[in-house]
């Protein structure tokens, strides 16, 4: 656990990875990563004296505001460098993070490396739909993909929806502006083309306003667009928020908080990179933290890099899914 991440830390990352701990009873250990002091101090605070927790020292922290790229390179002592190093090495099995998404990107890359047959990796974020949630990616890793790296997101999609989501056939859809196959630039048009080819269950072009019908299990996209979806939505819910008033607003409110609340899918786990990362949202809340590592120890459980490595075999050796 990245402790020195979020708006509030280590208080919320610290209040989080103990509950995890003791709703697993046990069967998670949490190494908590940052200053020692004001972490140790909440961790007497909380009494989680006798816990699976550990404190590793890191004496720096990348800011939100910070350069990514120069941060990682530069704070060499900083929490998610810290954190990123320990799990090269072997002696943690997943990260969890609430800081700067760029830093955490740049620093699990550059520590673990990609999975093999992955160009580019990508953040994969649930959105809320009339029919349960649908998995978007990429929202943010990666800016300049190419067609390639969509069928990528698709397959790595595809795994996450059949063995985290409980989809054994999931539909897969790509972000377009039209559901017809020409619509589009280069980019979706021939990464229409691939994914048409493969042996996924491609439904075909996903526009905008279908995204929350629920007319696929995964849908793919550039991270340029991923993110504005993203912080699109986000921004919807800060309007609906602003214009309604008395009864409707709290009755809106109260299912889109239930559709839309972060804090109970925990995070977003970065697929593609060589390890367990999970980017949870800066104003995390601890029931989002707790969830966070719960999901990371997940994908450790079921070795989620491992089916999605075999996935991408199959697929590039013609084995099928």
């Amino acid at each position: 656990m990245d402790a020195m991440g979020g708006d509030s830390a280590p208080a919320v990352e610290v209040e989080g990875a103990v509950a995890a701990v003791r709703e697993a009873a046990g069967a998670i250990e949490v190494v908590l990563v940052g200053r020692q002091g004001p972490i140790e101090a909440e961790l007497a605070r909380l009494d989680a004296g006798g816990l699976p927790v550990r404190v590793f020292d890191a004496p720096d922290a990348i800011a939100m505001d910070d350069s990514p790229a120069s941060s990682v390179r530069r704070k060499r002592g900083a929490s998610i460098v810290v954190a990123a190093d320990l799990h090269k090495r072997g002696e943690v099995d997943g990260i969890v993070s609430a800081g700067n998404t760029g830093a955490v990107v740049a620093a699990t890359l550059f520590a673990l490396g990609k999975l093999p047959g992955v160009r580019r990796p990508a953040i994969a974020s649930l959105f809320p739909t009339v029919k349960g949630p649908v998995l978007v990616l990429d929202v943010g890793a990666s800016l300049d993909s190419r067609p390639n790296d969509l069928l990528d997101f698709a397959m790595m999609g595809a795994v996450y929806a059949r063995h985290v989501m409980g989809r054994d056939l999931p539909r897969v859809g790509l972000m377009n502006i039209g559901e017809e196959s020409t619509k589009g630039g280069e980019l979706v048009a021939e990464a229409h083309a691939l994914l048409a080819g493969s042996p996924l269950g491609f439904v075909g072009n996903i526009q905008g306003r279908d995204l929350f019908q629920g007319k696929a299990d995964v849908v793919v996209c550039d991270g340029f667009v991923g993110n504005i979806m993203l912080k699109l939505t986000e921004g919807v819910i800060d309007l609906l928020a602003g214009v309604l008033s008395g009864e409707t607003r709290a009755r809106v409110l109260a299912e889109l908080a239930t559709r839309l609340d972060y804090a109970e899918y925990g995070g977003a786990p970065l697929l593609g990179v060589n390890g367990v990362v999970i980017i949870a949202h800066g104003s995390s809340s601890p029931k989002a933290i707790k969830n966070a590592v719960s999901v990371a120890a997940r994908f450790v459980d079921i070795d989620l890099d491992g089916k999605i490595v075999d996935s991408l075999r199959k697929v590039a050796t013609g084995d099928g899914r």
